[in-house]
């Protein structure tokens, strides 16, 4: 997604395909859940994400700790 997509008026979970760099919203929504944490991510600041393993992170600590929890 870049900054000239906006789901305007859509609420509820989206549903993302993550790739490297970027997401593609498949199912429109105004967050996500992190992996890890179980807070909700709006869209507008999702900024961590695994697109081997199609996760959303709240933090980068939430992502180190997914990543030591795979090692």
């Amino acid at each position: 997604m870049n900054r000239l997509e906006r789901n305007f008026g859509a609420t509820g979970e989206a549903h993302l395909k993550y790739l490297p760099g970027e997401f593609k919203v498949l199912v429109a929504g105004s967050y996500v859940i992190c992996a890890v944490t179980g807070a909700r991510i709006p869209l507008e600041d999702l900024r961590y994400w695994s697109a081997e393993h199609q996760e959303a992170y709240a933090t980068p600590d939430a992502a180190l700790e997914r990543y030591r929890q795979r090692s």
